[in-house]
Formats: C-alpha cells, structure tokens, sequence
C-alpha cells in the first residue's frame, strides 16, 4: 500500500514547474511542494518512533516542525524547491522506510510503539500510508486549481 500510494503521489505532481509547487491558492493554503515535504518528514517521524524505538529529539522536532505541522511556518520555509528536489527526498526517505521493513518480521507490526498500547508499528505505518492518501488528495485538488501556464512558463 505504502508503493501504491507513492505512485499516485508522483503521478499527482509530475511536470510541475518551481511555481506550480510554490503557488498558494489562499492565504491559508498549503503549497503543493510544502505538502510533498510533509509527506517525507510525516514518513521519517514513523521511521523514528517505529525503527529507532523513540521519540524525535529536540533538533528533529525543531528542524521538523514547519513540514509537520504545515500553516503559516511551512509557508515561510517550504518553498523555492523543483520537483527534483520533493522527489529526491521522497525516494530516499521510502528507501529508509522499505529497508526498515524488510528487516523485519510480522510479528515486529503487533509491538507496542507508544505508552498507548493501541498504538503499534502496524498502526503507524497503515497511518503513514493514510496521510499520504489523504494529501495526495489535495495535491490533486490544487493541481486542478493552478493558474494556467503562460506560454513562457510553458516551455521552461
């Protein structure tokens, strides 16, 4: 599921230009690049608290923050980016994330990830693949949305 979804997330985006990424539809939007950077800091908190078995130090936290929590900082930091940028840090961090799997076995989903014993790395990891759904959503929505391409902005 988690390969399924990446797929459509990179359908959603491919060919988008600097601006196309950058563009706020409203003053309280996400950009589609801040998204994208949510997704990869989304999936890398899971790789934390799932396979390294503990919480985000303070550093994670503070240099995390803005793509975690998306709003008005991710609209201040997350932007100036090409695609090829989202899309190198969505690989490597899935590449974490695959290998991290693959180390492990069935019975490793059913541990306990959390001080709530309902939470565990199946649930984090079924819940990454939902954030990503469910981003990718809106991807597709401001996608839809964008300002059409100038002639000039066409051909870059």
């Amino acid at each position: 599921m988690l390969t399924y979804a990446r797929s459509t997330t990179l359908a959603a985006v491919e060919g988008l230009t600097r601006a196309e990424l950058d563009h706020l539809h409203d003053e309280d939007s996400n950009s589609i690049g801040a998204l994208l950077t949510h997704i990869a800091v989304v999936e890398m908190s899971y790789q934390v608290l799932t396979f390294e078995e503990r919480a985000l130090s303070e550093h994670e936290n503070e240099s995390w923050l803005a793509a975690l929590k998306l709003g008005a900082k991710a609209r201040d930091a997350l932007h100036g980016f090409e695609l090829e940028h989202y899309l190198a840090q969505l690989a490597s961090t899935r590449q974490v994330t695959l290998s991290g799997l693959a180390a492990r076995d069935d019975a490793w989903l059913e541990r306990s990830v959390s001080p709530a014993p309902t939470i565990n790395a199946h649930w984090a990891w079924f819940h990454q693949a939902e954030d990503e759904i469910n981003h990718r959503g809106q991807i597709r929505w401001l996608r839809a949305r964008l300002p059409e391409r100038s002639l000039d902005d066409s051909v870059t």
